[in-house]
């Protein structure tokens, strides 16, 4: 990364954008641990094998409250314990909880990894999957809100991203 200063008094620009090949090193890095909401449903919802399981990291009030059709519940506090039964060590785990304030995927995905999965957090959790406008489950039964404009684009369109 580059350590020439710029000294305008432009905030955005005060350290100055790392290399391309130092860029591109980091983003390739960010997809290979993240993958997001609307690609997450897409792989769901497709009618083909997904090749990976979500797993809901929250308490069982929280997974009751709501979560992402088909996921496995399985508390952060308990993945060690319970990881084994639940999981194929062959398959690959995104990992979720509450949303962009909560790091509960993220510690979820490290107590994974350490156990040897494949793992990948899905960034947004429950609160971005119901946001953009998905299908959930609840303790009594599926529910499913209108996506919020500003998460989701209009009329099931994709975003072009």
């Amino acid at each position: 990364m580059s350590t020439q200063k710029i000294t305008t008094g432009n905030p955005v620009l005060r350290v100055p954008p790392a290399t391309p090949a130092a860029a591109a090193a980091y983003f390739g890095a960010s997809l290979a641990f993240h993958a997001d909401v609307s690609d997450v449903a897409a792989a769901l919802g497709s009618g083909a094998e997904a090749g990976f399981v979500v797993l809901d990291s929250r308490s069982t009030a929280s997974w009751d409250q709501g979560h992402v059709p088909g996921a496995v519940h399985l508390p952060t506090a308990l993945i060690a314990e319970g990881a084994a039964r639940l999981l194929d060590p062959a398959v690959p785990v995104v990992t979720y909880c509450w949303g962009p304030g909560c790091n509960g995927a993220t510690r979820a995905a490290l107590a994974l990894a350490e156990l040897g999965y494949q793992v990948k957090e899905m960034l947004g959790g429950f609160e971005y999957w119901v946001r953009e406008g998905f299908a959930y489950e609840t303790s009594e039964g599926p529910e499913r809100r209108t996506a919020d404009p500003l998460t989701a684009p209009a009329h099931d369109a994709a975003c072009g991203c």
